[in-house]
């Protein structure tokens, strides 16, 4: 395994934007687990299933092609709500696992975020981060994407949705939202793109200098 950075947190947390630009920063492809879900859960739909079905979203894990993840649809807040449902199921998590252990093998290193990269998907990995913000903070981001989409969306509603993920994916059965112990909390809800990022970079070139001197040793 190469260098590994895990990073989780909840939706609206800031750590795609954080994702993406360390993938820039050390050139390792990224990958957003979360699109993977999204795919799921819209697949399940528009094969006229039951996304609280465990066999029916399992169905359409199982038969995901994961390289089509550019589709736009799967930014969207009816995809993310998706996600959330289907989630919840084992038969689904144990699907995506083999393509998310597979992209984590990558050489000489790649990047995940998700929900539970850094406990479950790859626990080993040398940096790990626990992206987080609170709800409100969150709501507000997530509230002013979809607010340029649909002028019609209120914030109370996209903080009410935050809070029921939220709930939904800390108290899952299958893999559940969780800080792994080794993990360095990053609490974005005060500061700027541009500080969250420096801090992202901060913690995992610490991560990789002690990374470095344990492969010399």
């Amino acid at each position: 395994m190469g260098f590994v950075i895990a990073i989780d947190g909840p939706a609206a947390s800031g750590k795609g934007t954080i994702s993406t630009g360390l993938g820039k920063l050390y050139g390792y492809p990224v990958l957003d687990t979360g699109l993977l879900y999204r795919a799921v859960g819209m697949a399940t739909k528009r094969a006229g299933g039951n996304l609280d079905d465990a066999a029916d979203a399992t169905a359409a894990a199982e038969a995901l092609d994961a390289d089509h993840l550019e589709d736009p649809s799967l930014r969207t807040g009816e995809a993310g709500e998706a996600a959330s449902h289907v989630a919840v199921h084992e038969g689904v998590r144990r699907a995506l696992r083999g393509i998310q252990h597979r992209f984590a093998a990558r050489e000489p290193g790649a990047i995940l975020d998700g929900r539970d990269i850094g406990t479950v998907i790859v626990p080993d990995a040398p940096a790990k981060l626990f992206v987080t913000a609170t709800p409100q903070v969150r709501a507000h981001r997530r509230w002013l994407q979809l607010n340029a989409a649909d002028p019609s969306v209120t914030l109370d509603a996209v903080l009410a949705d935050i809070r029921e993920r939220d709930e939904r994916d800390s108290s899952r059965a299958a893999s559940p939202l969780a800080r792994a112990e080794d993990a360095v909390l990053l609490d974005t809800s005060e500061m700027t793109i541009e500080q969250a990022a420096d801090a992202a970079r901060r913690i995992v070139e610490a991560a990789r200098g002690r990374w470095e001197q344990s492969r010399k040793g």
